[in-house]
């Protein structure tokens, strides 16, 4: 069970105490408790006008890695102490980078920015430059699109390095188990969570029942095909016999495969699908690029 530093009263006190001191309409303000585990401070602020934020003293970089997240415009008012009492201060994210927090309390971070709602399909540019090769930004979106993901869903991709990033963005309350057996990978992977800020992501190294043991059962998953796929599915019904899973490959044969295994496995509700993606070059030519598959049963 998550570590509760703030209570119900505690929360209503320092709802008052801003509601008193600020110009806030708290029918905005999204409340978000990071000393929980789990917690995503940066998309969370990147997506609401007003964001308070219950956080323990030993933050030293916060503002200075909001503010590197193109936050710097944000105001944030709060008080010196742990008690919401005592004069308000008021300054933009951009003057406080070099602050840390120095008290269990909480902070009312209002984004003149902010984007009500999520973009799916970022922009490779994006995520973190490293050993990864991204698949492109609109087969993402389209993805995403059939992994219908939860707010607090849990979630496992083998292999898929920016369909983890932005399955912890979407599922906010949830958790992501990210599989990366290339420790190269694991490090752009480690790089990218840094980045964008996200505290929902576990990496593990393989998938069998000793590295899936203590984590939060997936009620998803989706992969990229490999040599392991078989051993992959088998352990993941193991753990969830109502798993649901979106298969990613460029193998035409390795797509027409995947019916008859998923029905060995008793997986239902088989749907098959190409992409094919083609823009539009300076020289007013048509570059079509790798078209793949995308595999989608039920357990």
């Amino acid at each position: 069970m998550d570590k509760q530093l703030f209570n119900n009263t505690q929360i209503l006190a320092w709802l008052q105490y801003f509601s008193e001191n600020t110009q806030v309409d708290l029918e905005k303000v999204k409340i978000l408790d990071i000393t929980r585990k789990n917690k995503n401070l940066i998309p969370t602020v990147e997506s609401n006008d007003a964001v308070l934020v219950f956080t323990e003293a030993g933050h030293a970089d916060i503002f200075y890695r909001m503010w590197d997240a193109g936050l710097g415009e944000c105001d944030v008012w709060y008080n010196t102490g742990s008690d919401p009492s005592g004069p308000i201060e008021h300054n933009k994210l951009r003057d406080m980078i070099n602050r840390g927090i120095n008290a269990s309390a909480a902070m009312l971070i209002l984004n003149p920015n902010a984007r009500s709602t999520y973009k799916i399909g970022m922009r490779n540019s994006s995520f973190s430059r490293g050993s990864i090769h991204y698949v492109g930004s609109e087969i993402r979106a389209v993805i995403l699109n059939k992994m219908h993901i939860a707010n607090d869903d849990t979630v496992c991709i083998i292999s898929g390095e920016s369909i983890a990033v932005e399955s912890a963005i979407i599922a906010g309350e949830g958790t992501v188990i990210a599989v990366e057996y290339n420790q190269n990978d694991r490090r752009t992977m480690e790089e990218n969570i840094e980045q964008f800020g996200l505290n929902n992501i576990q990496i593990i190294d393989h998938v069998d029942d000793e590295t899936m043991k203590g984590l939060p059962v997936p009620s998803l998953t989706m992969l990229v095909a490999s040599a392991s796929m078989e051993q992959e599915i088998e352990c993941l019904l193991r753990i969830n016999p109502h798993m649901e899973f979106v298969i990613y490959t460029l193998d035409f044969r390795c797509a027409a495969s995947i019916p008859d295994l998923f029905a060995r496995y008793g997986i239902g509700e088989t749907e098959v699908i190409q992409l094919s993606v083609s823009k539009l070059t300076s020289k007013h030519t048509f570059v079509t690029e790798p078209a793949p598959w995308l595999i989608s049963g039920k357990a």
